[in-house]
Parts: structure tokens; sequence; C-alpha cells
């Protein structure tokens, strides 16, 4: 009898081929109940034999709530010690830093959670954040880049709260403290890193970039930022992926060369990195940066220097790579 009972405990069982099974448990669900859900399903051969594996385990105080995968046969013990450890099916998605909520819900989408426009909605509720940023008409900027694993009901509005959340957890009291010591708003200083996130990938620059935004507003020079601007034509729908002289002229609060000072809010979800880099800036009197061509950026303390860099590194690059193609 024992030896029967035992390999049956043992035995790998599957009702349904092919497919996989979700089980749902809810929260004060009886082992009794459990094991009826899954012999209904087809999970385990039947109900008692699960029960078994229960009392054999002593898993009776453990069996936690969540939806549950069942890809492939499993032993009955299998199963129980899978609902002890919790182990509940859960879809990850990842945000990588530096997008708006228009990209998010872009790949919100495309990774099958549902329609974009059902993210930006949810990426509207600034009461979310109101207590931290009361200026802020929606989520942009505070929907923290990172990878969420959500359950198969999840909706936008549910990971719109856990990606605040983080970003709360992310921006904790050391840097808000620092904010408060530097006399900025989160706002500013969430605005003030996603433009450095945008600027430069390079790990070693991010305090360098931060050093020339925030010399020139130290000094009241405009930011002068090509990523506001492309931010502003985005918004409007009329980005079509160049940035021109004429761009630069468009009419935006957002659009740095026109305006002085910090653009009204974010342009982008910046990550804990550029968030400290914001807050603590290089010692360097650097005004100017420009780019190398490869990712990186040269930077300079005077308009003159700047003007020799951008000779090098804009004219004279793009005059032999002109030379070349001929």
């Amino acid at each position: 009898m024992g030896a029967r009972l035992y390999s049956q405990l043992e035995t790998p069982h599957q009702g349904s081929e092919g497919a996989d099974v979700f089980v749902e448990i809810a929260p004060g669900d009886s082992t009794r109940a459990i094991a009826g859900r899954l012999a209904e399903a087809g999970v385990v051969r039947e109900a008692w034999i699960f029960r078994v594996a229960v009392w054999w385990g002593s898993y009776d105080r453990t069996l936690q709530a969540g939806e549950y995968r069942f890809d492939r046969p499993m032993t009955p013990m299998e199963v129980a010690d899978k609902i002890a450890r919790g182990q509940v099916y859960l879809r990850p998605i990842t945000f990588p830093e530096g997008l708006t909520v228009d990209e998010m819900a872009r790949l919100f989408e495309g990774a099958g959670f549902g329609p974009a426009g059902s993210f930006r909605t949810a990426a509207g509720r600034a009461e979310l954040i109101v207590d931290l940023d009361p200026e802020a008409s929606d989520l942009e900027g505070y929907l923290f880049p990172e990878t969420y694993a959500l359950p198969r009901d999840a909706d936008a509005a549910d990971l719109v709260e856990q990606m605040v959340a983080q970003f709360r957890r992310a921006f904790d009291e050391d840097l808000r403290e620092e904010a408060r010591r530097r006399g900025l708003s989160v706002r500013e200083v969430v605005t003030l890193a996603s433009i450095v996130q945008k600027e430069t990938g390079h790990v070693d620059e991010r305090a360098l970039v931060s050093a020339v935004y925030n010399n020139r507003l130290r000094f009241g020079m405009p930011l002068q930022c090509d990523p506001t601007v492309i931010y502003a034509l985005q918004q409007a729908g009329v980005y079509n992926g160049n940035l021109t002289r004429k761009s630069l002229e468009f009419d935006s609060p957002y659009n740095t060369y026109r305006y002085a000072g910090l653009p009204p809010g974010p342009i982008a979800a910046p990550g804990r990195a550029w968030l400290e880099a914001a807050l603590r800036p290089a010692d360097v009197d650097y005004l100017y940066f420009v780019s190398r061509n490869d990712g990186s950026h040269e930077f300079a303390s005077s308009l003159a220097q700047h003007n020799r860099n951008v000779r090098r590194y804009q004219v004279e690059y793009f005059r032999e790579q002109r030379r070349r193609r001929r």
C-alpha cells in the first residue's frame, strides 16, 4: 500500500495535452478547495492525491495564493511544492531608461499587454505623484524604467502604479534631502535628470553633462538642449526624425533654445544614476559639449574652445565623410 501511494505521489500527470493550464488560487482557499481545482483542471489525477502530497510535504500552512501555470506533466509532490513556494505565473515587461510615456505605451502594446491607449490613459493619473510634484499634469518622468513582472490579469493601471511606486523607492529620502539642500523641487531634479539621460549614454559622462547644464542654469544661460526640442516636436506630432535649424525656432516652452531655464517638465524617464547625476554634477567649469560622433562628447569651458571642437568634430569630420563617399 505504501509503495503504491508513494508511486502515485511521484508519478507525473497532465490531463490536457499540448496546452498550458492556468489555475487561480484565491487567498484563504482551503487545501480541499485547491485540490478540487487542480483535479478539475487536470493538473493532478485526483484531488485526494494532492491533499496527501500536501500532508506528506508538510505544506498545508504554506500554500500561497496566485495564478499558477502548468506547462508540463508534474507529480503531485512537484505541484504541491510549486504552490508552497509561491511560484505564480508572471509576465515580464522591460522599460529601458530614457523612454517617454508615448514610447512606453507602444512598448506595452507591442509586448501584448494591452492597447497603447490604455497605458497613456493610466499615465495621465497625476494624482499618483501629486504629493511629490504638485505641478504634474501627467506621469511623464515618474514611470520608473525597470523590468516588471505582472500577472495575466494585470492592466495598464496596475502597471503604472507599480512604476510610480518604484520611482518613489529610487528617488528615496536621501535624494529628496539632497534636492532640498540644493533648492530644487522634485520636478526640477527629474526634468534635469531626463535631459542628462537623453544627452549621453556614457556612464563616465553623466556627471559632466550634468555639470554643463547646472553651470548654464547658474549663469542664466539658455540650455540649448536638442532633446528638449525633439520632445516638443514629438508632442506636437510634427517630428520627422530630423532636427533642422528651422526646428530650433519651434515655439514651445520645451524649446530650450528659445526659452531660458529648465523646460516645464521631464522629457523622459531617467534611471536612478541619472537622478543622482542631476544632483551631483562634476566639479568642473564646462559650459559646452559636442558629439565626437561615436556616442561620446568633447567638453569645453569657453565658446572659443567649443567652436574649435565643433569645427574638428562636426565641420571637418562630416567634410571628410562626404569626401570618402565620392
